[in-house]
C-alpha cells in the first residue's frame, strides 16, 4: 500500500503522492531490473531506444486494431522507461544527451501510439474520435512543451495533474480494456488543466504580475 508521505506540509497533494509512489516503484521494480539490465553490459541509451522500437510497435498495432497488443507494449516500454533512468544513476553514465535523448523518445513514443489511434479511426471513417485523438495529441504535446520551454529560461515547471507518467498508465489502459475513448477524453480534458496548472506555476515562478 502507498502512503502518503508523512514530512510533507502537503501530504494530501498529487504531487506528494506522485513522489511517493515513484520511490516505491524505484526500489520495488526500478532498481532490481536496472541491476539485471546492468549486468547483460546494455547501456541506458540503448534501454531508451528499445523503449522508443517498442512503443512504434503499439503504434503499429493500434493502427491494424490490435488495441490489446498495442497496451501490452505500451506496458513494456513505460517499463523500459523506468529502468533507462535507474541504470544510468546506477552505472554512472548519466548524460546531458542521454536525458536530451530520453526526452525526445517519450515525445516519439506518445506521438506513434496517438498517431496509430488516428490512422485506425479515420480508416473507420470515425470523424468523431479523429477529433478527439488530435485533442488529445495536441494536449500531450502543450504540456510537454510548457515544462521544456520553462526550464530553458531556468524555472522550474514539475507541477501538473498529469505528467507522462500518468499519460502512459490511462493509455495502456484504455487499451488492454477496451476503453481507449474514454482514456481519449481523459488524456485530452486533464492535459489542458496540467497546462493551465503549469503556467501557473511559470507565472509565480517568474514572480510576474502579467
Amino acid at each position: 500500500m502507498i502512503k502518503p508521505p508523512s514530512d510533507s506540509t502537503d501530504t494530501w497533494s498529487v504531487t506528494a503522492w506522485r513522489s511517493r509512489a515513484k520511490s516505491v516503484l524505484t526500489q520495488r521494480f526500478s532498481e532490481p531490473a536496472a541491476q539485471l539490465v546492468a549486468a547483460t553490459g546494455l547501456t541506458p541509451n540503448k534501454v531508451t531506444i528499445a523503449g522508443g522500437f517498442l512503443s512504434l510497435g503499439a503504434g503499429y498495432l493500434a493502427s491494424r486494431g490490435h488495441l490489446t497488443g498495442a497496451g501490452v507494449l505500451v506496458v513494456a516500454s513505460g517499463a523500459l522507461d523506468l529502468v533507462d533512468g535507474t541504470l544510468a544513476r546506477l552505472t554512472g553514465k548519466k548524460t546531458k544527451f542521454g536525458a536530451v535523448l530520453d526526452s525526445t523518445i517519450d515525445r516519439i513514443g506518445e506521438a506513434a501510439v496517438l498517431f496509430g489511434l488516428l490512422a485506425l479511426y479515420s480508416g473507420l471513417g470515425n470523424t468523431s474520435k479523429v477529433l478527439l485523438v488530435f485533442a488529445a495529441m495536441v494536449g500531450s504535446v502543450l504540456t510537454s512543451y510548457i515544462k521544456a520551454r520553462a526550464e530553458g529560461v531556468g524555472l522550474e515547471c514539475n507541477v501538473g495533474i498529469l505528467t507522462r507518467g500518468e499519460r502512459v498508465v490511462i493509455m495502456a489502459l484504455g487499451l488492454l480494456f477496451g476503453q481507449v475513448p474514454a482514456a481519449l477524453w481523459t488524456l485530452a480534458l486533464l492535459s489542458y488543466v496540467t497546462a493551465g496548472q503549469r503556467l501557473l506555476q511559470v507565472k509565480r515562478a517568474a514572480g510576474e504580475e502579467q
